[in-house]
């Protein structure tokens, strides 16, 4: 697998997020976390084994649980993009066929 020199800089790491966060709220283990985030413990072991992204909904959720800052979590996960582009293509209506 190659690296780019951004990305090898700056890896994207999920375990760091789930220890910090089990750190950080005194948890015992990743089933312990799932209870807090209220998630599956697969959830958990799928983003830990970088099968399943960290959604913005498990991202807020995080925020919420931890009071730490969305921009703080992102960090500890690897996350250092400036900005989020959202294509036009999200919020344009679908195109109704004619009959």
């Amino acid at each position: 697998m190659e690296h780019t020199a951004l990305a090898s800089t700056h890896p994207y790491d999920p375990d760091q997020l789930l220890a910090s966060l089990i750190g950080k709220l005194n948890l015992k283990n990743d089933a312990a976390l799932s209870r807090a985030l209220e998630v599956s413990p697969p959830v958990i072991s799928k983003i830990r084994h970088r099968r399943l992204p960290v959604t913005a909904s498990l991202l807020i959720r995080m925020h919420e649980v931890s009071a730490l800052s969305i921009a703080e979590l992102r960090q500890l996960m690897g996350d250092r993009r400036g900005k989020f582009r959202i294509s036009d293509k999200h919020f344009k209506p679908k195109a109704v066929a004619e009959k």
